[in-house]
């Protein structure tokens, strides 16, 4: 995979994969509301797959190496792969209870993540479940907390 296209795609993934997760998990605890967790998924999938592709657009740009056709290739792949990942959460909670769809979207989320982090690490030939616990651990404190504080937020003003 060229450069550009493996930077928007891995950055993408990554961040639609913990973002949205970190969103649903923490909506869901603090507001238990089907059309809220929707909606937070359906911004995190505009604004912060924009977000994100500007923020790679000018760290490509900053670095003063890149062609003007690199750089809007990793910022196109990394809205494309930010927005797609992200969508992919809409499915459970469509399809499945509230707190059902959580729980698979959690596996799913994770299980990319896994994959990705395998693949990872075996491009860079080094031992795999080191690259995967390391980003599974993460995504897991991410998910943790945004439970915790959506708890808080709903004891507060729920």
């Amino acid at each position: 995979m060229r450069h550009p296209l493996k930077t928007g795609f891995s950055f993408g993934l990554t961040s639609g994969i913990i973002t949205t997760l970190g969103l649903i998990v923490g909506l869901h605890s603090g507001t238990h509301s089907e059309l809220a967790v929707i909606g937070g998924v359906l911004t995190i999938a505009i604004a912060d797959a924009f977000s994100d592709a500007l923020g790679i657009h000018i760290s490509e740009e900053s670095e003063c190496k890149h062609t003007k056709k690199e750089i809007w290739e990793s910022t196109a792949s990394t809205f494309l792969s930010k927005f797609v990942f992200a969508m992919t959460f809409i499915i459970p909670i469509l399809l499945l209870p509230l707190t059902t769809a959580i729980i698979v979207s959690i596996v799913w989320g994770l299980s990319l993540l896994g994959i990705f982090s395998f693949y990872i690490a075996k491009e860079q030939k080094v031992k795999s479940w080191e690259v995967i616990m390391e980003h599974l651990v993460i995504a897991l404190a991410v998910i943790v907390i945004t439970h915790y504080v959506g708890d808080l937020i709903g004891s507060i003003f729920g």
